[in-house]
């Protein structure tokens, strides 16, 4: 955010040194010095003593100011700071900091931080100023604050994350906002902002203070380390945050009402059917197509062109050099044949509307790396487009935007994603719906020849539809075929008993998004303990080894995101040496949860071979924490059905006279 019409007296103020600096580090406890481990934080690696943050908007700068003590050889880690910044509005100075030794021995920081280029764009460049504090021990206090100063024109309101990665005994959070000295702050689009608000999420309440002189202050004790635990939702979902906004309007449902207007106007100007388009359609579609027909027609050629959120983006020197233009329409993208994955999704639109088809634009938050979250008021969280089409009275949710995507399905960081959507009522909050485990189904089908000695060999087919392929196929086009076969490598030999290997060798259907993909792999290795007589090997080749989630914890303080539903089937044929027969075979197993999940295995003898089956479905995708305790009571039925094992005996072989 921007100052206009600055005055010199408020220049002038900025330049002077904030008192902040001119404080001395507080002298160590007794009782801090001594610590070894903390009572409030059971096992930790280290803690925070103290934590503060301060933001003054009229001598613009943001303050940080934190002691830590460490308490094991991992909590040394947090020696080595990291400071992010925006590098052409924002530097980082006068940092300063020390280690104190159990024995109050001091030692200052007095090493040249290191300021690292992160991210450069033709917009933005994004930096790291890093600094290692020195000697740290264990049982060391460590201390350092420091200044991120901005420009003399620009008001930066706070976004504290209040938690942190470690255990927090006490914050002080406190922002001076700008005051009004004749100026006014302005958004990029020139509007004023007359207005401040802010907004707060998790543990922090009606705790803020607002002081006669126009600051707010923030004080909290024992704030819970950032929580890390299996399949998370989003960390923004969770973690505790307070935001402040200079703004124009007076409240939450103001701000997404007009910016969701603003949104509509702007996404309809891009996908406009522009003449060009409607020609480009009377081609690609027939006048007798039905409205399935004409969307899946259109679908298909955008699928054709360029993704260069996929490949990469051309530089303005390569547009030049091409003779194209930056892209501002719709049609821009047809007559290049190619944009980003948003580009391509509004062309989806414009090209289905001069078809006819009734047609709206989505733009969601992206579920791997956020939820949406109302009460952060910026249309900047909103990330990719998807399309919504009438077919037939049903509407239709599409991801044109996602190379690869089949028809009909969506990416599952937009499923139960929300946002922003037109509808025929105007613009609207959205959420895009979820996917029935059906839809996206993995078999693992193993042919496998067992020795005497109990070596295997054989092969196995992946059969992939919906997420799973997705993901393969996506793969492709970012990594070379080194990268694919050692990351598929990596996902195999995580589901394979000791001694196994496996060793991938292709795929067949990659190219073809609408079919099943399928990845063919080669085994060998050891599956069979011999004793005596017996070979003793897994009844469930897949799951004999395999990491079963939620089982490490009996209870949960978070959400669970499994990120989609699925059905897992598994179907893997012994041939056995024709020597040995199977003892009985292990009971049928069959468990179940009402309404989420279920899970059947069995074995049977063939002749001289044993099929064993395992399927393993769960129905959901969200999970409230109070659910928990039936998903880990779940899987630690699964976990221990997934251990029974075949017992092979050796026949008798009558001696010749």
């Amino acid at each position: 955010m921007r100052l206009k019409h600055l005055l010199f007296s408020l220049c002038c103020l900025s330049l002077a040194v904030p008192t902040v600096l001119y404080a001395q580090f507080p002298a160590p406890t007794k009782e801090e010095l001594g610590m070894s481990s903390d009572p409030k934080a059971p096992g930790a690696d280290a803690v925070y003593l103290f934590r503060e943050e301060t933001t003054d908007d009229n001598l613009h700068y943001h303050a940080i100011n934190a002691r830590i003590k460490v308490l094991t050889e991992k909590g040394k880690e947090l020696a080595t700071v990291r400071i992010p910044y925006e590098r052409h509005s924002f530097k980082v100075t006068d940092i300063k900091g020390r280690t104190i030794h159990a024995d109050g021995t001091i030692i200052p920081l007095t090493t040249k931080p290191s300021d690292l280029m992160e991210v450069k764009t033709k917009d933005l460049q994004i930096n790291t100023m890093v600094f290692t504090l020195p000697s740290v021990e264990v049982g060391s206090v460590l201390e350092y604050k420091l200044l991120l100063r901005y420009d003399d024109n620009v008001v930066s309101s706070p976004d504290w994350d209040i938690q942190q990665q470690y255990f927090v005994h006490k914050a002080h959070y406190a922002f001076l906002p700008a005051r009004d000295n004749g100026y006014v702050i302005t958004n990029s689009r020139g509007e004023a902002l007359n207005r401040l608000m802010y907004s707060s999420t998790g543990g922090i309440g009606d705790r803020i203070t607002h002081k006669i002189s126009g600051g707010y202050e923030l004080d909290l004790m024992d704030i819970p380390a950032i929580p890390s635990e299996d399949w998370m939702p989003p960390q923004n979902s969770v973690n505790w945050r307070m935001q402040f906004y200079y703004t124009q309007y007076s409240s939450g449902g103001e701000f997404w009402q007009k910016e969701g207007n603003r949104w509509q106007k702007e996404a309809d100007h891009f996908a406009d059917p522009s003449k060009t388009l409607r020609d480009a359609v009377a081609q690609i579609v027939a006048p007798s197509d039905t409205e399935d027909q004409k969307s899946r027609k259109i679908y298909a050629e955008v699928m054709k062109l360029e993704n260069t959120d996929f490949t990469r983006e051309k530089s303005k020197a390569e547009l030049k050099n091409e003779k194209l233009k930056q892209i501002k329409s719709a049609e821009d993208v047809w007559k290049q044949k190619g944009g980003t994955s948003d580009e391509i999704a509004l062309l989806y639109i414009a090209l289905a509307r001069a078809a006819g088809l009734h047609v709206f634009p989505m733009q969601v938050v992206n579920r791997s790396r956020a939820m949406f979250d109302p009460t952060l008021l910026s249309t900047s969280q909103l990330d990719d487009y998807i399309a919504v089409v009438t077919i037939a009275g049903k509407e239709v949710y599409l991801d044109p935007g996602q190379k690869m995507c089949p028809y009909g399905v969506l990416h599952w960081k937009h499923m139960l994603a929300e946002g922003f959507r037109e509808s025929d009522k105007g613009m609207a909050a959205g959420s895009a719906p979820g996917a029935a485990y059906t839809t996206n189904v993995t078999n693992r089908i193993a042919d496998l020849t067992i020795d005497p000695s109990g070596n295997v060999k054989g092969t196995i087919r992946y059969i992939m539809r919906g997420q799973q392929a997705l993901h393969w196929r996506q793969l492709t086009l970012r990594n070379d075929e080194d990268e694919v076969k050692k990351r598929f490598n990596e996902l195999i030999r995580s589901d394979l008993p000791q001694g196994v290997e496996a060793d991938f060798n292709h795929f067949l259907g990659l190219s073809d998004y609408e079919s099943n993909l399928m990845a063919m792999v080669d085994v060998s290795g050891t599956l069979a303990n011999v004793t005596g007589k017996r070979l003793i090997m897994p009844e469930l080749f897949f799951a004999s080894h395999a990491r079963h989630p939620f089982l490490a914890q009996d209870k949960r303080t978070t959400g669970i995101d499994v990120h989609f539903a699925q059905l897992n089937q598994d179907e893997v044929t012994y041939h056995i040496p024709a020597e040995f027969t199977m003892d009985a075979a292990p009971a049928p197993a069959s468990i179940g949860w009402a309404n989420h999940a279920a899970f059947k295995s069995s074995s049977t003898v063939k002749g001289s071979d044993i099929v064993t089956t395992r399927t393993v479905g769960y129905n959901f995708t969200l999970l409230e924490p109070k659910e928990y305790g039936d998903l880990h009571d779940f899987y630690q039925k699964v976990a221990a059905a997934d251990q029974q094992q075949l017992v092979l005996t050796r026949s008798q072989v009558a001696k010749g006279n």
